[in-house]
């Protein structure tokens, strides 16, 4: 938020006074082959591959969404896990130790912790119920198994109780185990007695909370990003269908990188090429944050674009030709942004700690397809197929919205003259 806050300063205070500064001499230094390369500011490359797009709409807004669509459909049995320790590069020192002790002493990497609270946790009933709670615990040995160990506090108001729980700590094994502790378990020994409370914690408890907090609460993180986001772009662009078109095409970008996360991360393909392990799944805070940055970042080049179609429509060109013109004046801009944003996720991926090679893979991929497949495919061709219809207000929302007055000057036109 600082950075953004900064740089939108700097956009409206140093920015144009350097600029009025240097005039025409901004472009001093301008590299020749690149220079020759454009043709009246816009890229060559990229108005040709607009003009094709622009001519067969519907094919190309069938085929790019087909391809996020198949991107994105992994993202459905996304599974989300917090790593603990598993997540850590094995290279590292202390987990070396570590790995040396669990060899040695072998258990479950991630035991449970049973929390009991009473008013005396060693009075004859508690502390039945806790012997009771050890004896279920080695009687279930293919989910849970022991020794368990009992810490009791110095006031003796608080017991705890570890239990070691079978499979990785993340992985489904151990969720089934902590489940079975939970509801079996727990309220079939101590939770009988009265006057105490159970808690469960541990990494594995973690993991599956955190997780059903998220999903409680991730629809109102939607309604809150995409809300501001249409109301934003209503009051920018005087228009319900072009919010509307942004909200979906940044979900598509975003469904297309959750759906690369899946396969890599979770599924294994081309995991071992960047030396990730495999860790059961998405790490559980990666998609709400990257459905926040991602938002903000297409926002960002979207806005771009959207107003360089919205001058030209306001100077009456035809709607295609007013999405060719905002495309490939901005193609250039945007692609070059888009390039050193990768490049610099594409070095997370290469860090050793699990969180970072996936964070780096999914803002990676999800700005790749973002600069390309979608502004560059997808929008104009949608913007095309839908003409004049993407500046429709009704009229029941013109008191909240100003309309801005007609430009002063018409379209200016080449005119040839025979003497």
């Amino acid at each position: 938020m600082l950075v953004v806050a900064v740089a939108v300063v700097g956009s409206l205070t140093v920015l144009p006074a350097v600029m009025a500064r240097l005039g025409d001499r901004v472009e001093w230094g301008r590299v020749p082959f690149i220079a020759r390369r454009r043709a009246e500011g816009r890229s060559r490359t990229w108005t040709w591959l607009v003009d094709r797009v622009l001519r067969r709409p519907l094919l190309s807004v069938v085929l790019s969404a087909g391809v996020l669509l198949l991107l994105a459909a992994p993202a459905l049995k996304m599974r989300t896990v917090d790593p603990g320790s598993i997540g850590l590069p094995r290279s590292l020192p202390i987990v070396q130790t570590y790995d040396r002790i669990e060899a040695a002493f072998p258990g479950a990497p991630m035991p449970a912790l049973v929390v009991i609270t009473a008013k005396d946790v060693t009075a004859p009933a508690v502390s039945g119920g806790v012997a009771a709670l050890s004896r279920a615990v080695v009687a279930r040995s293919g989910q849970m198994s022991g020794p368990v160990v009992e810490t009791i506090s110095s006031d003796r108001t608080v017991a705890l109780v570890t239990v070691a729980l079978a499979g990785s700590g993340t992985d489904p094994t151990s969720t089934a185990a902590l489940t079975a502790l939970r509801t079996q378990v727990i309220p079939d020994t101590v939770g009988r007695v009265a006057g105490t409370r159970t808690y469960v914690t541990g990494t594995t408890a973690g993991s599956v909370d955190f997780n059903k907090t998220m999903r409680q609460h991730l629809p109102l993180v939607f309604v809150f990003v995409l809300g501001l986001a249409f109301l934003l772009l209503l009051l920018a662009f005087r228009s319900v269908v072009i919010p509307l078109v942004t909200i979906v095409l940044n979900l598509l970008s975003v469904g297309a990188a959750y759906g690369v996360m899946v396969l890599v991360f979770q599924y294994g393909h081309l995991r071992s090429l960047i030396g990730a392990q495999d860790v059961g799944g998405v790490i559980d805070w990666i998609p709400l944050f990257l459905l926040v940055v991602l938002f903000g970042l297409s926002m960002d080049y979207h806005v771009l674009i959207l107003s360089r179609i919205r001058e030209g429509h306001d100077r009456g060109l035809p709607p295609g030709r007013a999405v060719a013109e905002g495309i490939t004046s901005t193609a250039g801009v945007i692609t070059s942004a888009a390039l050193v944003m990768v490049a610099v996720f594409a070095i997370f991926a290469t860090l050793s700690e699990i969180d970072f090679k996936q964070l780096g893979v999914a803002l990676a991929s999800a700005v790749l397809i973002d600069a390309t497949v979608v502004r560059i495919v997808l929008l104009p061709s949608v913007m095309k197929l839908l003409g004049r219809w993407n500046w429709y207000l009704p009229r029941w929302l013109g008191f909240l919205v100003r309309p801005q007055p007609a430009p002063a000057f018409p379209e200016i036109r080449k005119v040839e003259v025979q003497v």
